[in-house]
């Protein structure tokens, strides 16, 4: 089993995360920000990784911190939970349709961090939940992960659609890079030799 546990505590969060790489997709989320959760929720139903997630975060203040440290926490523990990475699939790529919105994702799971986002101009926000902020938890699970991310929004009108796409895109491109191929069992998905 591919596991991780991993534990967070700063001055403004304290989270603590449990995952399986290799499960259902059940999740037991909770960061004190509904929309999040609902969010954090669609990404482990779609990924099919198993998540239980605490976080107390300062949001009085506002969501920022309660999201990019979550960022942080759940790219460290993908990371962990991969180990050597031999045999994984590396790449993945999906399209998802969230009603009028259209969202790409492609992650390389190549221990080179980079995001690229890319939304048309004036893209809404969610109600309570700024594009911005979805933007910083991709960031932060990036660098933590140590991945290549390429996010691109086409279109769409409703700012709730367009989060909703974007981790559920995210979601099917991460379960297709973490999988095990049969046909490459043992074997790290590179040249080098090493991720």
């Amino acid at each position: 089993m591919r596991t991780a546990v991993c534990k967070r505590t700063t001055g403004e969060t304290d989270i603590a995360l449990e995952l399986n790489l290799d499960g259902t997709g059940c999740a037991d989320v909770r960061t004190g920000h509904a929309f999040f959760d609902h969010m954090l929720n669609l990404l482990t139903k779609h990924s099919l990784m198993d998540v239980k997630l605490a976080v107390k975060g300062d949001l009085e203040v506002d969501a920022h911190h309660t999201i990019e440290d979550t960022g942080i926490v759940l790219g460290d523990s993908i990371l962990k939970a991969l180990g050597d990475k031999k045999g994984i699939r590396r790449y993945g790529c999906a399209y998802v349709p969230m009603d009028e919105t259209l969202c790409r994702c492609v992650i390389d799971l190549s221990n080179r961090p980079y995001l690229e986002f890319r939304a048309f101009p004036g893209a809404a926000d969610a109600p309570n939940m700024p594009l911005s902020l979805t933007v910083e938890f991709l960031r932060a699970l990036t660098n933590n992960l140590r991945c290549n991310l390429h996010v691109e929004v086409f279109y769409g009108m409703d700012g709730h659609h367009i989060a909703e796409a974007v981790f559920k895109s995210l979601a099917h491109a991460l379960r297709q890079a973490v999988e095990i191929d049969p046909r490459a069992a043992g074997i790290i998905p590179s040249t080098k030799g090493t991720l």
